[in-house]
């Protein structure tokens, strides 16, 4: 994970999402200051601002920070704070993550994972060879906790994800791409071959 810069909101959110969604909550008689009753499944307006959201997050998952093709359906939008925990966040921009669909189920309503608009590059540091993530040696012990606590709920050290990012450098390391691909294909991956002196 890296730091994700947020970004402002798209002309059309307040119109499509917003002000949809707060009219839903209202004719729900569902109160914003509270948490949102049992069963209860909103509207998701939501997914009428995913094409934005994958516009203006350069198409990366906000967490396990890969491009994501929008083409296959793999995009979702997150609330980083649960819908379940704060119905008025609901259908705000500011709220929102672009993850991709194994990362989103992963979260769920844990809050146990680090935001990564307020994540630090640097943070999370990679073994290129293996795809093996672990916390910066020099955080603070309370940091590390974090960045670990974030890594093993995601499964960010999954079979699946070291391979895929150990892919990305290999290929990169082979002439398949060039380093301007790679930021754009695995930004993690880069940032760290880049802060390790490898491209």
């Amino acid at each position: 994970m890296i730091h994700v810069a947020a970004q402002p909101e798209p002309a059309s959110f307040d119109v499509e999402v917003r002000q949809k969604g707060l009219a839903w909550l209202q004719k729900k008689k569902i109160s914003l200051d509270q948490p949102l009753p049992p069963k209860t499944t909103l509207e998701p307006y939501w997914r009428y601002c995913l094409d934005e959201m994958h516009s203006s997050y350069s198409g990366c998952c906000a967490y396990l920070s890969v491009f994501i093709e929008r083409v296959t359906g793999g995009g979702s939008v997150d609330h980083f704070v649960a819908k379940s925990q704060r119905a008025e966040l609901a259908y705000e921009w500011s709220n929102y993550r672009l993850a991709c669909s194994r990362m989103n189920s992963r979260k769920r309503d844990y809050d146990d994972v680090l935001d990564p608009f307020e994540v630090e590059s640097g943070w999370f540091h990679l073994e290129p060879i293996t795809g093996h993530i672990y916390p910066n040696p020099d955080l603070s012990e309370e940091q590390k906790v974090a960045v670990l606590a974030t890594i093993v709920r995601l499964g960010l050290n999954d079979d699946g994800n070291k391979e895929m990012r150990a892919r990305h450098y290999q290929e990169y390391r082979e002439g398949y791409y060039t380093a301007a691909f790679l930021q754009k294909r695995s930004p993690f991956v880069w940032a760290e071959a880049n802060r390790q002196g490898l491209l």
